[in-house]
């Protein structure tokens, strides 16, 4: 909900929000890694969805949240919610699922940033200066040296491009999802809105479920009991609305630059949980990365 003038946040807390929210959206792929194995990609984001739904309508019955006006305004929250979630968490399940790398996956979706600043000048009359290209520019770069390693092992498999097509629908979703929701739908009630987010998601995810083929089935281990958990609370109920409040704070370039800090907190995260090395060229694509993002958010 949006704060009031006697409801704003403190300013230590809004400057903490994007780093959070960099920590919180990293692990999206950790609970891919773990879950995936146990179910289908597009049944385990039906679950998901359906788990986000139920919970947060009990939230929105408890606090009895607002309601957006019927109309207009629900179509712009509802396309806005099928492209950042339906769109980008479909192309990147389905392409982790079906074994595209996760670093090169992360890899395609970081070229965000740069598209999203073309889309903010076009659509949104955002000017983006000198120095935010070059700190986008030192953000890709610092991207690319992060996963070096990963994508020279990954362009070895025959079948990359068919795999590659679902992370560019990704790419194409949360950029246009971000620019969408900038300009149409920019402030909402964060509890009445996801909602409104979500129900398309489910509908739309769970008919490509069937239609593709899944058998719809789930191994209900523990390490995806856990992912499951840890997606739906943390990420869709935690990351989600932190970049919705981030959304309607800035402008999208500032948002859209985040982005690039995910790969590499991705990247440290894997390293303490599952041993992955990381190089001295990762690490230096890391410092690249934070410089370029400090530059693109000046």
């Amino acid at each position: 909900m949006a704060p009031t003038s006697s409801q704003k946040p403190d300013l230590a807390s809004t400057r903490l929000y994007p780093w959070l929210f960099v920590a919180l959206w990293s692990t999206g792929f950790i609970g891919a890694k773990y879950g995936l194995p146990d179910a289908e990609p597009l049944t385990f984001l039906t679950i998901r969805y359906a788990l986000v739904l139920f919970l947060m309508g009990a939230i929105v019955l408890w606090t009895r949240a607002p309601w957006p006006p019927l109309g207009r305004a629900w179509g712009h929250i509802a396309i806005s919610g099928l492209l950042v979630h339906g769109v980008y968490l479909g192309g990147v399940f389905t392409a982790i699922g079906h074994g595209l790398p996760a670093g090169i996956t992360a890899l395609v979706v970081g070229l965000q940033p740069l598209l999203t600043a073309l889309g903010a000048g076009l659509f949104l009359g955002e000017r983006v200066r000198a120095t935010q290209w070059l700190g986008l520019a030192l953000g890709l770069l610092g991207v690319g040296l992060v996963l070096a390693h990963k994508v020279a092992a990954g362009l070895s498999n025959a079948a990359l491009l068919m795999m590659l097509l679902p992370a560019l629908l990704a790419l194409l979703g949360i950029t246009a999802g971000t620019l969408y929701q900038k300009r149409f739908c920019p402030g909402f009630d964060l509890r009445t809105g996801s909602l409104i987010q979500f129900l398309p998601c489910l509908a739309l995810t769970g008919l490509a479920a069937w239609l593709s083929g899944e058998t719809l089935q789930v191994h209900w281990s523990g390490a995806f009991v856990f992912a499951l958990s840890w997606l739906v609370l943390v990420l869709s109920l935690g990351a989600v609305s932190l970049l919705n409040v981030l959304i309607r704070q800035g402008s999208a370039i500032h948002v859209a630059s985040l982005f690039y800090l995910v790969p590499p907190t991705t990247a440290v995260f894997a390293w303490a949980l599952f041993g992955e090395t990381l190089t001295g060229l990762a690490l230096l694509g890391m410092a690249v990365t934070v410089f370029g993002v400090w530059l693109a958010r000046r």
